[in-house]
């Protein structure tokens, strides 16, 4: 498994090796000692989550106040277009977003530190993201901007086929800024 750094600030990237046979494939997707090596502590994840989403659906762009929230991604099943924006006031890389593909090929998995919104778009007819997160959820520290914010300029592959009621109704990029600062 090899670690990449992506172009926001404290994002990582780890990328397991599959080994393919004729029985199908084998791969690691988490080792809590290189986890460790770059900084992470591998006990501080106390949460592991699963969503199921249909191609084309859109879940974001979400976030939480407070100390935030540590997460590693990966997709277990399909293809997810995942996109993160650094939130955090003072950091070298606050406002911008990045974009990553996951999918059940490379078994990728991303590690997003606190202080992000975080939102994906299923590429596949069926998806399934694995979620490991660091802090209980407490929906009073629930942040979100719209997926299709005018400011975030967030480029989707896809025509959006199903957002929920929440994430329609999530407030501006110009608000959440507001509230950060």
């Amino acid at each position: 498994m090899r670690v990449e750094r992506t172009n926001l600030d404290g994002v990582l990237l780890f990328i397991p090796t599959p080994y393919h046979d004729d029985r199908g494939l084998f791969t690691r997707t988490f080792d809590a000692a290189l986890a460790a090596e770059h900084g992470l502590d591998p006990g501080a994840f106390i949460q592991d989550s699963q969503s199921r989403s249909r191609q084309g659906t859109i879940r974001g762009m979400h976030g939480r106040a407070g100390r935030g929230e540590a997460k590693l991604v990966r997709c277990a099943r399909g293809a997810v277009h995942d996109v993160l924006v650094d939130i955090r006031p003072g950091s070298p890389t606050f406002g911008q977003s990045q974009a990553v593909v996951l999918d059940d090929e490379t078994f990728t998995t991303l590690y997003v530190p606190a202080g992000f919104l975080h939102g994906f778009q299923a590429l596949t007819e069926q998806t399934d993201i694995c979620y490991r997160i660091d802090r209980e959820h407490d929906p009073s520290e629930d942040l979100s901007v719209r997926y299709d914010d005018p400011e975030l300029k967030i480029d989707w592959p896809l025509p959006a086929t199903a957002v929920s009621a929440r994430d329609l109704d999530a407030g501006s990029w110009a608000h959440l800024l507001d509230r950060l600062t």
